[in-house]
């Protein structure tokens, strides 16, 4: 399944890499519901699931290349979402910027090619090593966010 169909996948993170974190897309800053960190972080687990998921239901053809472009999209939503939260916090989340981008170029790579177990099994270690370093990423800004909002528990 090869084609010129795969701009559909061009997500933008919508967040500026400048160092002051400051965005321009207006867009972004309208939409983006407040959401507190620890429910920002799960629901962005939920989705990095959900892909994995709809991922894994392609490669036997019981769902379509658009509704794992729309899995993606949610994430991407979700992942706007976290960095949000986080920001609120002045937390920087700069070393975690290309993973919607990092993802996207995987699954337009696996999405070109017949839908198979196979070609899933090719694909997926990528995948995962991107959601990993992800969570990775994720686990220390936990940390900072638990010492700047003052959730230690003792």
């Amino acid at each position: 399944m090869s084609g010129p169909g795969y701009q559909k996948y061009a997500y933008s993170s919508g967040v500026s890499s400048s160092p002051g974190g400051s965005s321009t897309d207006s867009r972004r800053q309208q939409t983006t519901p407040v959401v507190d960190v620890p429910t920002a972080v799960q629901n962005l687990l939920l989705a990095t699931k959900r892909l994995q998921e709809v991922l894994r239901q392609w490669s036997v053809a019981q769902v379509s290349e658009t509704q794992v472009s729309d899995v993606y999209v949610q994430l991407g939503n979700e992942f706007n979402i976290m960095v949000t939260a986080f920001a609120r916090y002045n937390i920087d989340m700069s070393d975690v910027y290309a993973v919607p981008k990092e993802l996207r170029n995987v699954l337009e790579q696996c999405l070109a090619e017949d839908p198979s177990p196979q070609v899933l099994g090719q694909y997926m270690p990528t995948v995962r090593q991107i959601i990993y370093n992800l969570l990775e990423g994720l686990k220390s800004k936990q940390e900072d966010y638990k010492r700047v909002a003052g959730g230690r528990r003792h």
